[in-house]
This record gives structure tokens, sequence and C-alpha cells, in this order.
């Protein structure tokens, strides 16, 4: 039954479809009538290429040096470090001057390093990054977070005493921890046999 219906359905919607057909080249005809009849000039012919005189050499000429293409275009380069070529025009990867990042929009856009320091953007970050490669402090410096750097302040007198004294109490706990964890697991492997 449920195919008899979608069969008479797709019936009625080819015979609306059908009278629609028909009528589309009838248009097409008196449209392609009307641009015949407008149109004076031969078929194919750009009216602009028609006056080719008015044209003067040099302005060809131009247009025929100026197809030579970027070397930089298809190179790529990592994070802090931008394309330039060099005295044989081929490129190279060197490291981008900090103050030719575009400016900051908002503070969204600020970076908190791993030495608590804040920059403007992640290409500020990356350019100071690789103008510090090489040395020991660009080869531990990593990106902390996104936003600005929270302010830490200083230990009190009173901390820095009590420090020693947590330290142990928090070493203590992970070792009791850890030891109960190996006894619950040698519990288990003497119920298994």
């Amino acid at each position: 039954m449920k195919a008899w219906v979608f069969f008479l359905l797709c019936l009625a919607g080819r015979a609306l479809a059908a009278p629609q057909q028909e009528a589309l080249p009838d248009e097409t005809e008196v449209v392609e009538e009307t641009v015949a009849e407008v149109s004076e000039v031969p078929v194919g012919a750009n009216p602009v290429q028609v006056e080719v005189g008015e044209f003067e050499e040099g302005a060809v000429e131009a247009e025929e040096e100026v197809v030579a293409e970027n070397p930089c275009q298809n190179h790529h380069c990592k994070h802090g470090k931008v394309c330039e070529l060099d005295e044989s025009n081929t490129p190279m990867c060197v490291c981008q001057d900090p103050t030719s990042c575009p400016a900051p929009i908002g503070e969204f856009e600020k970076v908190c390093s791993n030495d608590n320091k804040t920059f403007d953007s992640s290409c500020h970050f990356f350019a100071t990054k690789c103008t510090l490669e090489g040395t020991k402090k660009g080869h531990k410096l990593h990106l902390d977070y996104i936003g600005p750097c929270k302010y830490i302040p200083p230990c009190l007198d009173s901390e820095l005493t009590e420090f020693p004294l947590r330290m142990r109490d928090w070493l203590k706990n992970v070792l009791v921890t850890l030891y109960e964890r190996d006894e619950d697991k040698d519990i288990d492997k003497d119920l298994v046999i």
C-alpha cells in the first residue's frame, strides 16, 4: 500500500514538472532573439579589444615585467620567524622583530610566559623567544597560559619558615598513599591465586 502511495506521488510530481519543462525552450528562444537583435558587434568580439590603436606600447611592457613570483609566498616559517630572501634570492626564515607585530586589539590577546612576564600577543612572545634562541633563557622560555600574568606576591618570612615543615608533611602524605596503594595490589594478588 505504501509503495502505491509513493508511486502515485512520484507520478503527480512528474506531471506537475512536465509542463514547466516544455515552456522553458520558448522563453530561451525569445531571449536569444532579443540578444541577437540588440548586438551590432560581431559575435565574440570584445568592444574594448576592437580599438587596439589607442593603447600605448609602454603599458604592455610594464605588464610583462610584473610577472615575477615571490619565492617567500610558498615558504612557511615557524612561529616567531618570517621569510626573507638572501643575496641569491633564496627564501630563508629569520627571527621576526617584536616591534613588527600587529598592535594588540584587547586584553584577550595577552599571553603569560613561564617566567611570569606578560606579552602583548603571542606574536610578541614567539618573536622574543626566537631572538633568545640558543641561550639558556630562550631554551627555558615557554608559553604558560593565555591572558595577562597574575600577580604573585613575594613570600612572607613566616611562610618561608613554615615551608620545610609543610614540605615534609606533604611528602609524608604522598609516600603513605603510595604505600597503601601498593598494599592493596598485594592483597588483590593474594585473592587471585
